[in-house]
């Protein structure tokens, strides 16, 4: 453990350190994008955090080629070279996708050879447990196909969900954290050496996200881009690829005793075969109802939308920062509730908690739905979105002089008659009269609408 943990702080160091001088380089190279419809940003942000991202994996991997204990993994397996070049292929794509907006398709293709370059050099699904058979054996094109299809889902789940600050990031940084505590178990308490690759990608991968938080959180200063999305996607389906498919489950001898008894022990072979999809459940599940979305609509499943879930807290009412929580929430419900499940099956207080942790996450969500208003005794402890309306107070006239003041001059130039009611000025001078809607309109002035 102290040494996936001195890997997991070398990463992250590294990565933290390189941000800011990759965002220099983004601004001085121009990969800073417009702002476009469907961003919820209000300032051209620098992209290219992937760049950081990519040097903190190589840094992990290096420092835990020199470690004894983790020196094994790379002289037993050849996972690591694998992951190493699947990762320097996505990651090329994604700079070039930061800087000069690639086709999708093109993206997509780069998608597929990143993920047979990792097949070829033996990162693939050998063999899967199946509930009541047991362990099945898989073809060469029956693991090729499988493999590769697991590692487009999770790349591009991960992509559609980068769409607030530190979103990605955090959701990605709590998925290898579950996963982590279940390969670790499986490598350690188990003694199957197999599980260390994952083990120690799940590592890394916290540390790339861990390292990068700080500059990505809101506001953020730097954007990971694809370069970065498609990065931490690769290496969460390394890792779920190589401990879900590469490792027998016959060697953790559950399958033994009667039918009942070995399918009961079996549970927690059984449910962890599911967690590279439940430590993404989220991000699959926004993808799913993004290609039926956009289909019904007769739009390409490409074709970028508002219609995520992260776009659907903001006009529910959440902030970005609560939204942003909410989604931490449950991705750690999920992924941490599976982990814990497949530890202990046989207790039911699990469950319990897991049911009761999801009423308390639908509170949450739906939270802005029903505002409460606070007592009048209670009115100065509460904020003030939460207190009674009172009836609005006249205003005093007010005399306008030709001062220079805009506003005083707007409304001077008021119809004859008119009441003139002066608007306080907010924050920075700002303005806000009645409602406003959360999504500006971005088009630039004399486009058509």
């Amino acid at each position: 453990m102290r040494d996936y943990l001195l890997t997991l702080c070398v990463t992250a160091a590294v990565t933290y350190l390189l941000t800011g001088p990759v965002r220099k380089f983004a601004i001085a190279a121009g990969a800073m994008p417009e702002i476009r419809a469907r961003d919820v940003h209000r300032e051209p942000t620098p992209r290219l955090g992937g760049i950081a991202m990519f040097f903190g994996l190589c840094a992990g991997l290096l420092v835990a080629d020199h470690l004894r204990n983790l020196n094994s993994v790379f002289e037993l397996s050849n996972e690591p070279r694998a992951l190493l070049s699947g990762a320097a292929l996505i990651w090329l794509i994604g700079v070039l996708d930061d800087k000069f907006e690639i086709d999708a398709l093109i993206k997509l293709g780069g998608q597929f050879i990143a993920a047979g370059v990792m097949v070829v050099q033996g990162l693939t699904i050998l063999w899967l447990p199946i509930p009541g058979i047991g362990t099945v054996s898989l073809t060469q094109w029956q693991g090729t196909l499988l493999t590769v299809a697991l590692v487009v889902i999770t790349i591009n789940a991960v992509n559609f969900v980068d769409g607030l600050d530190g979103l990605a990031s955090g959701m990605v940084c709590i998925a290898s954290a579950a996963f982590f505590l279940y390969a670790y178990r499986i490598w350690f308490g188990y003694g199957i050496e197999a599980a260390a690759p994952a083990t120690l990608f799940a590592a890394i991968l916290m540390g790339m996200c861990l390292g990068f938080l700080p500059h990505n959180m809101h506001p953020a200063r730097i954007f990971m881009g694809d370069s970065g999305s498609m990065l931490i996607g690769l290496v969460m389906a390394a890792s779920a690829i190589s401990v879900t498919g590469q490792v027998d489950p016959d060697a953790l001898k559950l399958f033994e005793g009667g039918t009942r008894e070995a399918t009961h022990a079996a549970l927690p072979v059984f449910i962890p075969l599911l967690l590279p999809l439940t430590i993404i459940a989220i991000p699959v599940a926004d993808l799913l109802l993004a290609i039926v979305r956009r289909t019904w609509n007769g739009k390409s499943p490409f074709a970028a939308d508002r219609g995520h879930l992260h776009h659907r807290l903001l006009e529910i009412g959440h902030s970005h920062s609560r939204a942003v929580l909410i989604m931490y929430f449950w991705s750690a419900l999920i992924a941490f509730g599976i982990v814990l499940y497949s530890v202990h099956s046989a207790s039911m207080w699990i469950v319990f908690a897991i049911v009761v942790l999801s009423a308390v996450g639908l509170v949450l969500l739906l939270l802005p739905r029903f505002t409460p208003r606070a007592p009048r005794w209670a009115e100065a402890f509460v904020p003030p979105r939460y207190r009674r309306r009172r009836p609005q107070e006249p205003v005093p006239a007010l005399s306008y002089e030709d001062d220079g003041n805009v506003m005083d001059d707007v409304m001077a130039d008021a119809a004859p008659g008119e009441e003139r009611i002066a608007v306080p000025a907010g924050i920075n001078g700002a303005t806000a009269i009645g409602a406003r809607a959360r999504f500006t309109d971005r088009r630039k002035a004399g486009t058509p609408r």
